[in-house]
């Protein structure tokens, strides 16, 4: 991500310009689709001003605070800049949530491309209850966990859902019909 950084009536020292960049750089793990951002400070009077606006694809954030320190209003405008982008996202994962799943045809229809496996793990699979699972995935930090149940010796993934609680796939024989 590109920014821009003008000063009015504001000498650039290279501390705010670090300060600046980091503030705004911080955006970015709110909405990754940042192109660039445009940053102006000004003076008036005693008061500083600060102007942030943020160009993502297909979406601009603006968001202008003033304060009696030139620091202050640069965290005030990141604040409510990332306010804004967090508030989008959460707007971006309900439109998401809410539309119907695609299915795999219509995918390949729509020119899907296959599934790049970047990495491989191999974990040691012990037999073991559900909840002792759901602590191993927990304690490792995985959003799913892939065990032998100890007592139907069947290979079962437990993950975590949406909602926080937690699910659990069992492998099922398809009938010869």
């Amino acid at each position: 991500m590109q920014i821009h950084i003008t000063g009015r009536h504001v000498g650039l020292t290279p501390a705010i310009s670090n300060y600046v960049e980091e503030k705004v750089s911080k955006a970015q793990k709110y909405f990754n689709q940042i192109i660039w951002a445009q940053v102006v400070l000004s003076v008036q009077k005693r008061v500083h001003d600060a102007e942030i606006v943020i160009h993502a694809s297909k979406q601009t954030f603006r968001a202008k605070a003033k304060a009696a320190d030139l620091y202050a209003a640069i965290d005030l405008a990141s604040d409510k800049i990332d306010a804004q982008l967090k508030k989008y996202k959460e707007r971006l994962k309900q439109r998401h949530k809410n539309s119907p799943p695609v299915p795999a045809l219509a995918a390949e229809a729509m020119g899907a491309r296959p599934a790049k496996i970047s990495i491989i793990k191999q974990v040691p699979m012990r037999p073991m209850s559900a909840d002792a699972a759901a602590e191993e995935m927990e304690r490792q930090g995985y959003a799913f966990w892939l065990y032998q149940d100890k007592d139907t010796g069947q290979v079962q993934v437990i993950y975590r859902r949406i909602d926080e609680s937690f699910g659990l796939l069992q492998p099922v024989r398809k009938g010869n019909g």
